[in-house]
This record gives C-alpha cells, sequence and structure tokens, in this order.
C-alpha cells in the first residue's frame, strides 16, 4: 500500500526553472564575464545552488557571488514564477487522504524556502530534504533514503517524482516506485536515459491513476 509520495521541486512542485537560470547567468556574468545557456547550466545541476557556484565560478569571490545569487533568485521570483494552483491543489488532497508528502531536493534550503513562501506551499510538507542535507547530490539515493526514513515508510510504500535523469536514478536506487513527470512548461529531461515505472504528462493524469489504484 502507497503511504508516501517524495517530490522533487524545480520542474517538479514549482516552474521554478527560469529562476534558477535566469540567477545563474547574473552571477557567471557578473563575475567570470560569461554568458552561459540554459544547457550549460543544466549541466552543473546536482550540488545544491552554493555547491554549484563554488565548484564551478572561477572568481575567487564566491561567497559574494552566493549572496549575489539568492538576491536576484528572491528579487525576480514573483515575476518569472506563478502559483499553480494544480499542483497546490494536488498536495492538498493528498493530505486529506492521509498521504505522507516530503520533498527532496537538490536546491538549498534558502531558496527552497524563499519559493515556498512565494508559492503559498510552506507548512504542507511532513519532510523536506534539501541540499544542504545530503553529503552526496543526485543521482545518490543518500536524501531520498533519509526522507524515506523520516516519513517512517518502507521504499516498497513510497513514490518518488521528479523531472531529471537524476531522480530517475535516485529513485530506483532506492528502490521505490519511480515517476518521470513533465507537466509543467519547463523540465529538465525530454528523454530520460534510465526508464522510470511511469512517465506522467499532466496531474489530472497522476489524480486519476491514484484513484484507479494504478499507482
Amino acid at each position: 500500500m502507497m503511504k508516501a509520495i517524495v517530490f522533487d521541486f524545480d520542474g517538479t512542485l514549482a516552474n521554478t526553472l527560469p529562476i534558477c537560470y535566469y540567477a545563474f547567468q547574473k552571477v557567471f556574468n557578473k563575475y567570470d564575464n560569461k554568458n552561459l545557456t540554459t544547457n550549460e547550466i543544466k549541466e552543473m545541476f546536482g550540488p545544491s545552488e552554493t555547491g554549484i557556484i563554488r565548484k564551478n565560478l572561477s572568481n575567487p569571490n564566491k561567497e559574494e557571488a552566493i549572496e549575489y545569487y539568492y538576491a536576484q533568485y528572491s528579487k525576480l521570483h514573483n515575476s518569472l514564477v506563478e502559483v499553480n494552483s494544480e499542483i497546490r491543489g494536488l498536495l492538498t488532497s493528498l493530505r486529506e487522504e492521509n498521504i505522507k508528502i516530503g520533498i527532496f531536493t537538490g536546491k538549498a534550503k534558502r531558496s527552497l524556502d524563499i519559493s515556498l513562501k512565494a508559492l503559498d506551499m510552506e507548512g504542507l510538507f511532513d519532510v523536506m530534504i534539501t541540499g544542504d542535507d545530503v553529503l552526496k547530490p543526485k543521482p545518490d539515493p543518500e536524501g531520498l533514503l533519509k526522507a524515506l526514513s523520516l516519513l517512517a515508510v518502507e521504499n516498497f510504500e513510497a513514490i518518488y517524482i521528479g523531472d531529471s535523469d537524476a531522480d530517475i536514478v535516485a529513485g530506483l536506487q532506492a528502490n521505490v516506485y519511480t515517476i518521470g513527470v513533465q507537466w509543467l512548461s519547463d523540465y529538465q529531461t525530454e528523454e530520460f536515459k534510465e526508464q522510470p515505472n511511469s512517465i506522467i504528462k499532466s496531474v489530472i493524469e497522476f489524480k486519476q491513476s491514484l484513484k484507479v489504484g494504478i499507482l
């Protein structure tokens, strides 16, 4: 019996990829004089934002650059990221059905908190594991296993939902039912290199699968 659903965040629960790309582009332009494409930024994904900047920025003023990233992320969040009532409705309905819900994201806690507040998602989750909480980022399953432990569920009682190859690999390695979603206008993976247990294209499709007991 399925007791818990753990979600990735960027590109899965919120269309935050545009603000992530924008803030990284501003950082690398300002500090390294580089104009990075979204694909170049996407290639860096895995660690948290702070990890990405510390690893990839050539400029020695890394801590200043990190603060600049968060300033850009926060300043234009409301302009670049819309509240998705369909996603929020899904989360609310899962809670009403006594299904535990959690987040396992590579984002740092600081940017996740900014997004949750802006999107009116605060207080909806039973557990949140961020890039700050793990030693090994996705595709390593460390964070997902930690989330399952805190939720007090077995792997066969849980689903992990994400939009990237790293999400799928983490889910498969944790031996949970793994869903690749492409239900937002911006997501990371067009075709998954590792096949998830299922691919879902809309929130309605996901709700129907839950209702008829497919998941």
